[in-house]
């Protein structure tokens, strides 16, 4: 219904803003050019020269020279960095008439991150807001291509995924249902890229392309950011286009046949235009031996390909449009079987007595043994791109910033959810097609010396539907598995053999928000900072399923049973709710060395609403667990950011939520719920101490570290879900006091790097040796607190060396979990709760090379 309005909301602001741009005169400018050099006249490689307060920049070259293109009007500011040196601010109040010389005085203390995490450009340190930031250069030195991999860097970071449409991305603990996806709740967690809102949570497999830095917002969002988050969000930012013409590429060669390739080129295309190309590629054998297929799993399969044009009208004026599309095809995201636990079912229904039944024994008792005997196929087809359109024009102290953007997302996945080579599901496949437009504008700026702040408004029109069914279907062993008593009947030939279900669903949903912040100084050292939200949510579905196959029979005994496995359903459904929140920060300036703040806020999820499926009881369809309350959320944090010298920094901070109505999944042994249902738990907390630290203790040595602690539980929840080995047994249990699933206690994470200037085959550079490490302890892997569904703490260290030459080329050597531990990402039942569970196992060691060379032309 909302199709007939998708194309004017999208094109209309989009259109006006283009016809804006393009009517302001402007006026081009010569580029400034210039060498930077250290006080004793060393030529300085890789400087960092940009105009304050604009995203143009530039890097100096082998010879320390630079040439800066922009369009800005005069007086400009040039701001001039590099990692050992003291910055230093140049204005210039009209166009040089000769080169620059810049020389930079030797200093240890730590270059000053700018971010975006308030929509607008500040220094990290001063912003009152939980957050880390990993820049893009760590990132591809790290191998840290994807999310699952950054998390090793920010231990605040939880992400579990079985595959790419079943992933759970949280901060803190919070943020999505634990377990298998369900369609019908919004993630708590934000994804953004260059401002645009990525709402399918598959976006975290995927490969990063040609990232700058990433910022990893904590806490509730929903002030500043369109799409509401109550746990935070993930800010990410790509290299932009630019008029100073580069390109760089680079290769990655490792065990069990990695391959990766990445690259990207960038240049003027006229005086007022600039644009960007970008590519990633990786490759990689499987990790996992099927022995039914006799060949390895798990692969890694990825494309990505990114394009985007700077347009600038005028000096005023930003237009970058961008275009995107990742494509993955893995043989697979198979789980193996990592124990078997004994339910409250009678002896004949535990699964090892059925597996004795079929003759049927696991290939491996040793998960870490990697091998499995998987007869229904892996396939875990992943397709995401889109285009987006981003407008920023300065008006008055500001800038107003329009973003328009429509997505797409396809998937195409086969799962064996019996993890076993018997045939019990022979087939569980949900393809599904997701489009989403989305349009944002707002205001950030100073209103006047002592006020600024941000307002906007934010749409999110999205469809989600199935391509064109999902199919859950029986095996020859599925009788087996769903017994439930001695008759003999469950043995008729053919009963469920074939016997399934084809499920055409489709959700359609509205999100709508105004909301601002505000910053006022009430002295030179408090600030005042009130914000507050006002969200409508409105969804819509359509849920229709159908039974198929199987024995063709007129027995009304062999009908109930064919139907006590699978049976035919369907609803309509529309939920809507309208919510008003907000928060209020107070921030201290103590020093130029100390920042403090505290927040108090409430925030919410939106209103969910069932798609999957819904449970029975006594043969009835529960029509009323189809709307999921809101979350409510009341949040509170205290910190300190500190530079306790100029080579470091120093920042802790105390957080605490409390949650009503918390959205939780409840995994079910009705397999006509397929990936469990959504329900509302009463009330859960959880509240933590997160550390972090820089030091710079010479200009060739850093290191950084952080620590987090993060206590999460259930305060009440009366009717949960029993964990895997109470089933069969009472069908719900109150497990208030318990504690939540996926979050470890504790987690921390600690890196450094050293660096050595040298020259090697007379080539100038710098040697350099690096690691990072990463550990957490052990963590619940069930919704409800289980004896067994546990996962052990573990610890990962990874490292590297190599040489970075003056000319762009740098060759390392690298090695990820150099220690070779075992350990499980995550664990989960398998379908039908039959008493066996799975693990999605971590990477074993793996090491290699990469080669990188960066061009760039210099005067």
């Amino acid at each position: 219904m909302y199709q007939k309005f998708y194309t004017w909301r999208f094109f209309a602001p989009l259109g006006i803003l283009w016809l804006y741009a393009n009517a302001v005169f402007s006026q081009t400018h010569q580029p400034v050019t210039g060498t930077v050099r250290s006080a004793s006249g060393e030529l300085l490689t890789g400087a960092t020269v940009r105009i304050d307060g604009t995203s143009q920049f530039v890097f100096s070259g082998e010879d320390g020279s630079f040439v800066l293109s922009h369009q800005q009007r005069y007086p400009i500011t040039l701001q001039v960095n590099f990692i050992g040196f003291e910055g230093q601010s140049l204005q210039l109040l009209s166009p040089p008439s000769a080169p620059l010389e810049i020389r930079l005085a030797e200093d240890n203390q730590l270059n000053e991150i700018v971010v975006t995490a308030r929509r607008r450009q500040e220094e990290v340190q001063s912003v009152p807001i939980s957050l880390t930031v990993v820049g893009g250069a760590l990132l591809e030195d790290a191998q840290a291509f994807n999310v699952n991999r950054l998390k090793e860097l920010v231990p605040s970071v939880q992400l579990y995924s079985s595959n790419p449409r079943n992933t759970t991305l949280n901060i803190r603990g919070l943020g999505s249902t634990f377990g298998l996806t369900n369609d019908g709740i919004d993630p708590g967690v934000g994804f953004y890229v260059d401002g645009v809102y990525y709402a399918r949570p598959a976006v975290t497999t995927l490969d990063f392309i040609d990232v700058d830095q990433i910022e990893v917002i904590r806490g509730p969002q929903g002030t500043l950011f369109g799409k509401n988050t109550t746990s935070g969000a993930f800010n990410i930012t790509t290299r932009r286009p630019r008029f100073q013409p580069d390109a760089a590429v680079e290769s990655s060669f490792g065990n069990f046949g990695f391959v990766q390739t990445r690259g990207s080129v960038t240049g003027p295309v006229s005086q007022k235009l600039a644009a960007r190309l970008s590519y990633t590629g990786t490759k990689r054998d499987g990790l996992i031996y099927n022995q039914a297929t006799q060949r390895h799993t798990n692969t890694l399969n990825n494309l990505g390909l990114r394009s985007q044009l700077l347009y600038l009208p005028s000096e005023k004026v930003e237009v970058l449009l961008a275009a995107d599309i990742s494509r993955q095809r893995p043989d697979g995201y198979a789980q193996v079987v990592a124990g078997v636990v004994e339910t409250r079912r009678a002896p004949f229904r535990q699964f090892n007595q059925i597996i004795a039944d079929l003759n049927y024994s696991l290939p491996s008792a040793n998960p870490f043994d990697r091998v499995i005997d998987h007869d229904t196929e892996w396939r875990s087809g992943n397709d995401m791109g889109g285009v987006s359109v981003n407008v920023d024009a300065e008006v008055g102290g500001g800038t107003l910033t329009a973003t328009s953007a429509w997505r797409y997302w396809n998937w195409d996945p086969s799962n064996d959810r019996d993890f076993t080579g018997l045939q019990a599901l022979s087939l569980s496949q949900a393809p599904s097609r997701h489009d989403q437009w989305s349009q944002e504008v707002r205001y950030a700026g100073d209103f006047n010396s002592k006020l600024s702040g941000v307002v906007g408004v934010f749409a999110l029109w999205q469809d989600l539907k199935s391509s064109p069914y999902h199919t859950e279907e029986s095996g020859i062993h599925q009788w087996r598995f769903v017994q439930t008593n001695q008759s003999p009947l469950w043995q008729t030939p053919g009963l469920l053999e074939g016997y399934g279900t084809q499920t055409r669903n489709r959700l359609e949903s509205f999100s709508g928000a105004v909301f601002g912040q505000l910053d006022w100084k009430v002295t030179e050292r408090l600030s005042v900072l009130p914000g507050v939200r006002w969200n409508y949510d409105e969804k819509r579905v359509d849920f229709n399923r159908t039974t198929y196959g199987g024995l063709q029979t007129e027995d009304p005994a062999l009908i109930a049973l064919q139907q006590s496995v699978y049976n035919e359903q369907a609803f309509n459904a529309r939920v809507e709710e309208s919510n008003f929140s907000g928060q209020v920060t107070l921030a201290y300036k103590a020093s130029e060395r100390i920042n403090a703040f505290g927040t108090v806020s409430s925030s919410f999820k939106p209103i969910g609403i069932n798609l999957g499926g819904l449970p029975r009881e006594n043969g009835r369809t529960m029509t009323e667990l189809a709307r999921i309350e809101p979350e409510n959320l009341i949040h509170w944090e205290v910190g300190v950011k500190t530079k306790p010298t100029n080579t470091s920094t120093l920042n802790l901070v105390y957080h605490h939520s409390d949650i009503r109505n918390f959205q939780t999944l409840v995994q079910t042994p009705d397999l006509s719920v397929n990936r469990g249902y959504l329900a509302n738990a009463e009330r859960v907390a959880v509240s933590g101490l997160e550390l972090d630290s820089n030091v710079r203790l010479h200009r060739n040595f850093s290191l950084f570290t952080a620590l987090a602690y993060t206590d999460g539980k259930y305060v009440k929840f009366t009717n949960a879900p029993v964990p895997l080995e109470e089933v069969g047994g009472e069908p719900f249990k109150d497990i208030s006091g318990g504690r939540l699933p996926g979050i470890s206690k504790w987690g921390g994470s600690l890196g450094m790097e050293w660096t050595k200037d040298a020259t090697l085959w007379e080539m100038k550079g710098k040697f350099f040796i690096a690691g990072d490490g990463f550990f957490r302890s052990e963590f619940s892997s069930s919704p409800s607190p289980s004896r067994y569904m546990n996962v052990p703490g573990y610890a990962l260290a990874n490292l590297r060396s190599g040489f970075r030459t003056n000319t762009g080329i740098s060759v390392i050597v690298w090695s990820r979990n150099v220690l070779n531990t075992d350990y499980f990402e995550m664990l989960l039942p398998g379908a039908g709760n039959a008493g066996h569970y799975a693990a999605v196992l971590g990477d074993q060691r793996t090491f290699g090379f990469t080669l990188r060379h960066q061009w760039q032309k210099h005067p």
